[in-house]
């Protein structure tokens, strides 16, 4: 089976050309192809099929075999391996997620081949049942606590913001986005010196999250720059989130700590995202890297 090593920003996945290549069994070759000292290594695979609806179809698998809805840094990828393979011609096209479908624009560099890609990554969510939250914690929290934010039958009437959690004999704080898949947000001051596996994992399982979260720790910088370390559900700390990223800004934005084009430094890299408040979309843009390719 070929095979081809990609990355944005440091998260890594492995890109089956499901138009020539037809695996069975997605799950168990996620978890052995991710394998980064048995298998070829990775932050999970990625098949890119046929659509009916759209150009192309990111069908998406974390390192654990357990499968994902929308990813930034892989659709970025997407984008360029279908242009620079052959498989679209244009630089504008939509790719189908299990989050709906998403448009790219590609940009290439020099040598024809794609270099960025901007995405249009949607709506952020913010209603508590969809994002999703346990509605009976939720309620139970501002029951107790009429005077936070207000939510009434499970239905956030504004973006849940400063939500304790105990993480680890420590409370929390935390902004919760969902970009297609669930973020918890929360504020430290110095994302370098932070011990992410001291809170990524428990703070993941928590059972506010009934389908488990994408955890971030952000460090304002300034009112356009941030710092962000993240904990992705189904795959640890990864070099960088596109959706997490997204999620960020979205939360640094609904308090207050930011504009809405923000600059988002990675472990792997930047990342340009623009949140456009009164439509509610955010745009992400940044690199796509092919690595390798190889057979297995």
């Amino acid at each position: 089976m070929k095979f081809t090593k990609m990355q944005g920003c440091g998260n890594d996945y492995v890109y089956i050309n499901c138009f020539e290549e037809h695996p069975e069994n997605p799950e168990e070759l996620a978890i052995r192809l991710s394998d980064r000292h048995f298998g070829i290594g990775g932050d999970g695979v990625i098949f890119i099929r046929p659509s009916e609806t759209a150009d192309c179809m990111m069908d998406m698998y974390n390192l654990d075999g357990s499968r994902g809805k929308m990813c930034g840094n892989g659709i970025r990828c997407v984008g360029k391996y279908a242009y620079d393979h052959g498989i679209v011609n244009k630089t504008n096209i939509k790719v189908e997620t299990l989050s709906g479908i998403k448009t790219l624009q590609l940009n290439p560099g020099a040598d024809g081949k794609i270099e960025t890609v901007k995405v249009n990554m949607g709506k952020a969510i913010f209603k508590a049942a969809d994002i999703p939250l346990n509605i009976g914690i939720v309620n139970d929290y501002y029951n107790n606590n009429p005077q936070e934010d207000s939510v009434t039958d499970g239905k956030a009437i504004d973006c849940i913001r400063n939500f304790p959690l105990m993480i680890n004999g420590k409370e929390l704080r935390f902004t919760f986005v969902s970009m297609g898949n669930p973020h918890a947000v929360t504020f430290i001051e110095d994302t370098a010196s932070l011990d992410i596996t001291a809170y990524g994992p428990e703070a993941e399982t928590h059972e506010l999250f009934p389908e488990k979260a994408n955890i971030e720790f952000i460090q304002i910088v300034d009112r356009k720059h941030i710092n962000m370390r993240v904990w992705e559900r189904g795959s640890g700390e990864t070099f960088a989130c596109g959706t997490g990223a997204c999620a960020s800004v979205v939360a640094c934005v609904e308090n207050g700590l930011t504009d809405t084009e923000v600059e988002v430094k990675l472990l792997g890299g930047t990342l340009k995202i623009r949140y456009d408040r009164a439509t509610g979309e955010v745009e992400m843009t940044g690199p796509a890297v092919e690595v390798f390719t190889g057979n297995i």
